[in-house]
């Protein structure tokens, strides 16, 4: 059993999968397998009609399917809004039909959610390798200026033209890549969650994600040139997270610390020249500060830390939800999420001594895991910028000094144990911002 076998075995939404050159062609076959005797809908924005929405129609007609007028988002700058979603929901109610969606994040967002509200299952048609929620549970939408995410099922089908995901924009691939490589510092983070019993792994979900994944981003100019093989390879390890998330109902096996920046930065509306940033281009900056926050720990070493000290310093829930609301003053929406995030992971002076004394007893076996584990900073550095994906801050329209204010939010913004959680515990918040903050350091400011 190979692993597109194994994870359509385990998957819980997911049950047809076909990916490969020229499979766009094939829509129609898998349509009438998994919907029998139904009408389809096709919904695109105007861009991936062109590319592709117009040959699934066609694959429709050529196969005697019925379908209704397509759904064309006319959007200029098009993004997961609720207002997309009101619109969309609108039209669907009104036809008894089951939804192809033809596009990339947003696309398969949108009628991801929109086919749960109307208890209809729907199938995507993916046009470029650009992030790994196609086979994830849930939808990424902003709604009353924050980006949430949507409990609604995976789709029950799924395509991917590797000729047509190759000829997507360039910037497209270059945020898929930078989706994937955070995989690697997110599972770093796993492990750590794991030692301190907060989230268990989950081997198959895991495997899913880890096996193979260095060599899936071994290449990143090849990539960046459009190499179909290279693509392909790129939308397995996208697929195969997605397909992870699914099997366990978590975004764990996929989202560590560096997920964090980017919902943080949703929450922000972050925008660069006036169009909103992609999900991977601000995953991609959070995956290189999360590198430099496990590279800082394994600097450090948590073999002699003082349990005791760290404990009698711990501050009281009302001491953090003072620090919380003094962080943050002046961003309401930012100090609601975080009192219930950062209250949820909360532990008591006693809760904290076992976390740290798990940590320094595990540590001289944990460090050499989590090394074996992360790619070195300056690598996803470079990785980044051969790909095509931004590689400083400034590059998604983020100052330093902004960037220095995102760092200090992170540890309340998730409920989530992540490498950050370790670092604050310990008390080296400042010790660690000032490390690449301050003069000579990384973001310098």
């Amino acid at each position: 059993m190979n692993k597109i076998e194994k994870a359509l075995e385990r998957a819980r939404d997911t049950k047809a999968l076909i990916t490969g050159r020229g499979t766009v062609c094939r829509t129609a076959e898998m349509f009438s397998s998994l919907f029998p005797g139904r009408r389809a809908v096709v919904v695109a924005d105007e861009n991936t009609w062109k590319v592709a929405g117009k040959d699934v129609q066609e694959s429709l007609d050529h196969a005697g399917v019925s379908t209704e007028a397509p759904y064309i988002f006319q959007a200029r700058d098009f993004y997961a809004e609720w207002q997309h979603i009101e619109a969309l929901e609108s039209y669907l109610s009104g036809i008894d039909a089951i939804a192809v969606a033809v596009g990339s994040g947003v696309i398969n967002d949108t009628v991801k959610l929109v086919s749960h509200h109307l208890r209809r299952r729907y199938m995507c048609v993916g046009t470029a390798a650009s992030m790994d929620g196609f086979t994830a549970y849930g939808a990424s939408i902003t709604k009353d200026g924050n980006k949430q995410t949507f409990d609604c099922p995976a789709p029950l089908g799924f395509i991917m033209d590797s000729e047509i995901a190759a000829a997507a924009p360039k910037e497209l691939a270059a945020s898929g890549y930078a989706d994937l490589i955070a995989k690697i510092p997110a599972g770093a983070d796993w492990v750590l969650a794991d030692v301190v019993g907060s989230e268990k792994i989950d081997d198959f979900a895991w495997d899913l994600v880890q096996d193979g994944l260095k060599e899936s981003l071994s290449d990143p100019a090849a990539v960046f040139a459009g190499d179909v093989d290279k693509i392909q390879a790129l939308a397995d390890g996208l697929l195969m997270s997605g397909f992870a998330m699914q099997a366990i109902q978590s975004s764990r096996p996929a989202s560590g610390t560096e997920h964090q920046y980017s919902h943080c930065w949703d929450m922000e509306d972050l925008c660069f020249e006036g169009k909103h940033v992609s999900h991977g281009f601000k995953v991609g900056i959070g995956t290189l500060v999360s590198t430099a926050e496990l590279e800082f720990l394994l600097e450090k070493g948590l073999e002699n830390i003082d349990v005791d000290a760290c404990v009698d310093a711990w501050k009281s829930w009302e001491e953090m939800e003072s620090e919380i609301r003094s962080l943050m003053a002046g961003k309401p929406g930012h100090i609601a999420r975080a009192l219930v995030e950062a209250k949820d992971k909360y532990v008591d002076k006693e809760g904290l001594r076992n976390q740290l004394e798990t940590l320094k007893s595990a540590w001289p076996q944990l460090s050499v895991k989590i090394r074996e584990q992360i790619i070195s900073f300056d690598q996803v550095r470079e990785n980044l910028r051969l790909v095509g994906a931004p590689y400083e801050p400034e590059m998604i329209g983020v100052s330093r000094e902004r960037f220095r204010q995102t760092v200090s939010y992170i540890p309340f913004m998730r409920s989530r144990f992540t490498n950050i959680d370790v670092i604050y515990r310990l008390g080296w918040m400042d010790e660690f911002v000032e490390r690449i903050f301050g003069k000579d350091g990384i973001w310098e400011v």
